[in-house]
């Protein structure tokens, strides 16, 4: 865990940094529970595979494992400050040591995939590539038309949250400003399917080749 500070504030996150000592970076934005430890652990696998990565947290120190209240911070996320730790956490990350590049990717996951794609089209100067694993809140409206970055989308086929239909609007949305993305949903899996930390959604194939496809993305545009 890291503190930083920026415009007169100080927040907190997980970073982790590859064992080369140096690799390019991203910002994870975590789902609606807080900075758990799932969240680390995929900071921590973006390190292995030669990241510099960095999990700001947006709770500011909440979290919990408890559905209703995940529920309460979730609506209860104020979107001015989170652009601002949004901002800063980029400004952190590119003044790493660690970090090489002059644009940084980012990737988020239900919440933090709604945010994600906030992130770029909010940052588009500093974020050079966009990863929306099954992206939703109904409060972040992304400036899509600011947005730079090409998007990677990671869905689900069986999702109440990001719907197929809402993944359609959302790709028609892109194509019809001319911002380059590449969707994926997945047939037979439900939201939140990565997190191995829940064994009632995760699905281990459809993680590991979302992951595959997620390194090579970043690794190309970045």
């Amino acid at each position: 865990m890291i503190q930083f500070a920026c415009n007169g504030s100080t927040y907190e996150g997980y970073l982790a940094r590859p064992a080369t000592g140096h690799g390019k970076g991203v910002i994870v934005l975590q789902e609606w529970w807080g900075l758990v430890g799932h969240i680390k652990s995929v900071v921590d696998r973006f390190a292995q595979a030669g990241f510099c990565a960095l999990a700001p947290d947006l709770y500011g120190g909440k979290s919990t494992q408890e559905p209703d209240e995940a529920a309460s911070l979730f609506m209860a996320l104020n979107i001015g400050e989170t652009e601002k730790i949004l901002r800063c956490a980029i400004q952190r990350l590119q003044e790493e040591e660690a970090t090489v590049g002059d644009k940084v990717g980012v990737v988020g996951f239900c919440m933090g995939g709604q945010l994600s794609l906030f992130a770029a089209a909010t940052n588009p100067e500093q974020i050079g590539a966009c990863v929306d694993f099954y992206g939703v809140h109904p409060n972040v409206h992304p400036p899509f038309e600011d947005l730079q970055a090409p998007v990677l989308g990671i869905f689900a086929e069986h999702d109440e949250y990001a719907s197929p239909a809402a993944v359609g609007a959302l790709s028609e949305k892109l194509t019809g400003l001319g911002k380059a993305h590449e969707f994926h949903t997945f047939s037979g899996v439900g939201h939140a399917f990565f997190n191995d930390d829940r064994p009632a959604v995760f699905n281990a194939d459809a993680a590991e080749t979302a992951w595959e496809k997620t390194i090579h993305f970043l690794s190309h545009n970045l």
